[in-house]
């Protein structure tokens, strides 16, 4: 690790430079609306990530947790980039359970137009 990088790396950076966004730009707007945290915070873009962080990263309805192990400026390959970060994502939940939700028939949430002209006959409502 050279001098430059004892200080720390942008954060939008670092999480795209170990390519949990697909580009730069992405990681920036998930930091700013608050997808991105730093140890349990909220954080900007500009925010200097250190070795041993905690990064959550809350992305496609999944969250990965992620500790900082190296820090990288520039974007480097999937092998590389596995070394630069130990994933502390918690296992997803078995099938089971992710079978188990119910789910909603058709028709039994808010009436669909049909049904309310059916039903607007029936009350006796006029027909224009």
């Amino acid at each position: 690790m050279s001098a430059g990088e004892s200080s720390g790396v942008r954060l939008d950076s670092w999480v795209w430079a170990v390519r949990l966004f697909k580009t730069r730009s992405l990681a920036a707007a998930a930091c700013r609306s608050g997808h991105v945290r730093v140890n349990g915070v909220s954080m900007k873009p500009a925010y200097s990530v250190r070795v041993g962080d905690e990064v959550r990263v809350r992305a496609g309805g999944v969250e990965r947790v992620v500790e900082v192990v190296r820090l990288v400026k520039k974007r480097v390959g999937a092998a590389e980039a596995v070394l630069c970060l130990i994933d502390r994502t918690p296992p997803p939940p078995p099938r089971e359970v992710l079978l188990a939700v119910p789910q909603r028939d058709r028709g039994t949430g808010r009436p669909t137009k049909r049904e309310r002209r059916e039903l607007d006959r029936l009350h006796g409502f006029n027909e224009d």
